[in-house]
């Protein structure tokens, strides 16, 4: 697992993102014991970044492990945080996912579904570069966004 940009580039990538911000305070925020106190943010981010090179490593099948649906758990859960932050409706995550790692994640705002996606093989969770995971999260804030200001009536019941 690496990303190539040095820290000031990532730096620069986690402050842009409204989804990265969210997302570093999560980890944070659950950090009860400290240990990630004195790391960078984009350090306690590597765990997301899965290249393609340690992808190839990880086996086709596999099941996924406490540390994988921690980290699907925290990204949608951080995207959640981010829609509200932007919209000031709290949109929920709903993850479900069976013991081999094929699934649906939802967030909902009201009883508007704001965004939904299939997984399969959740084993393999994890971005090729920070950016990418930046993109990926703050592309679904935006379009629960644009959702949101389409249908307010639903969203806001």
């Amino acid at each position: 697992m690496s990303d190539t940009l040095a820290p000031d580039e990532a730096a620069v990538v986690i402050a842009a993102s409204p989804f990265l911000a969210e997302l570093v305070k999560l980890i944070r925020a659950q950090d009860t014991f400290g240990r990630r106190e004195h790391k960078s943010d984009a350090d306690i981010l590597k765990p997301f970044v899965v290249d393609k090179a340690a992808r190839k490593l990880i086996s086709i099948i596999d099941d996924p492990g406490p540390e994988v649906m921690a980290r699907v758990d925290l990204f949608y859960n951080a995207a959640g945080l981010a829609i509200e932050r932007r919209t000031g409706l709290i949109a929920s995550p709903t993850i479900k996912l069976n013991h081999e790692g094929f699934g649906r994640a939802m967030l909902t705002t009201g009883r508007l579904i704001v965004f939904s996606k299939y997984h399969r093989d959740i084993h393999r969770f994890g971005f090729d570069t920070l950016q990418a995971l930046a993109e990926a999260g703050d592309r679904i804030v935006g379009e629960a966004a644009d959702l949101i200001g389409r249908f307010p009536e639903v969203a806001n019941f």
